[in-house]
């Protein structure tokens, strides 16, 4: 059935919508609008003139589009000002809309593949990818997505958007040169599990110099919905030891997030935020935690941990 044809392509389709748009949610809903649209015009696909991989993706790149005319660009705390003193408090919360949105690895990578492109995969759903991608024009980051991350030709990317082949090489080019100067080197697709063990025996234990351990120099930590967030390894440690172990009882639930390892933290044991560990070279470089328990629905995490996982 077309049906079924159609939605072989989804998790690829809500990768590149998310890499779009910066959020899980409107990934999802700008698919289903691609899918809708593509059931609702079967009969006027013509398999002769694009494939149906072509197709789809030029209409969710056309549903994108209208969906960032509209929309505020999101960012990262670190795109929204300058640090946060240490002991400053968090200040009152921003829209969701201001942030780019986590989103779980299961629903934009796909289950099997090859691992060199699954690598490249993982590395541009990283947050910092993802937020630079943000600051391009949308046309322009549509080109860099369908290039870089889904290997498409200049040829095939030119007949998509409209464009010429050269165009589309000079889109490239300047997206190419905007990212370098925004992306920070980050996430590999293989993280240490001694690593992640030591993260969890240190955070569960409050200890503050065994989790300072793990973290690079210029490590950053953040709060979405807050703009507050810290600038290295240092302003990092003497805001936990002056946070007099607030988090010393909390619990934390593995799960996956935007190519990274993330976790569930629970205190009182009840759903408190999702933390994303960006880990480069051997450690950490930065620490995302929203504090947005209404994301744990999404991951398939209980919101107490009296209740199972919901997977």
């Amino acid at each position: 059935m077309f049906e079924d044809r159609l939605e072989v392509h989804r998790v690829e389709l809500t990768g590149y919508c998310y890499r779009m748009l910066g959020c899980a949610n409107e990934a999802e809903d700008a698919v289903q609008e691609t899918l809708l649209r593509a059931w609702k015009s079967a009969d006027r696909f013509d398999e002769r003139k694009a494939g149906l991989r072509t197709w789809l993706h030029r209409i969710a790149t056309n549903v994108c589009l209208d969906m960032t005319r509209s929309a505020q660009r999101r960012a990262l705390a670190m795109d929204l000002g300058p640090s946060s003193p240490v002991g400053g408090g968090l200040g009152a919360p921003l829209s969701s809309a201001a942030f780019v949105r986590p989103v779980p690895d299961r629903r934009v990578l796909p289950v099997d593949g090859d691992p060199a492109e699954l690598a490249v995969q993982r590395d541009t759903i990283r947050l910092a990818f993802v937020a630079a991608l943000q600051h391009l024009p949308p046309r322009q980051r549509a080109v860099l997505i369908l290039r870089e991350v889904l290997c498409w030709s200049a040829e095939e990317v030119a007949t998509l958007l409209d464009m010429s082949p050269a165009a589309v090489n000079s889109a490239l080019q300047r997206a190419r040169a905007s990212i370098s100067m925004r992306d920070q080197p980050g996430g590999t697709s293989e993280v240490a599990e001694a690593l992640l063990g030591r993260y969890v025996q240190a955070f569960t234990a409050y200890d503050v110099d065994g989790l300072v351990a793990l973290l690079h120099e210029d490590a950053t930590m953040s709060m979405p919905p807050y703009a507050w967030w810290l600038d290295g390894r240092e302003a990092i440690r003497a805001t936990l030891l002056g946070a007099a172990g607030v988090c010393a009882d909390d619990r934390l639930i593995r799960t996956a997030a935007n190519g990274s390892p993330a976790f569930g933290q629970y205190r009182g044991g009840q759903a408190l935020g999702l933390v994303i560990l960006d880990v480069r070279d051997g450690l950490i470089a930065a620490i995302t935690s929203y504090l947005e328990p209404s994301l744990f629905a999404l991951f398939g995490l209980p919101m107490s941990l009296d209740s199972p996982p919901r997977m």
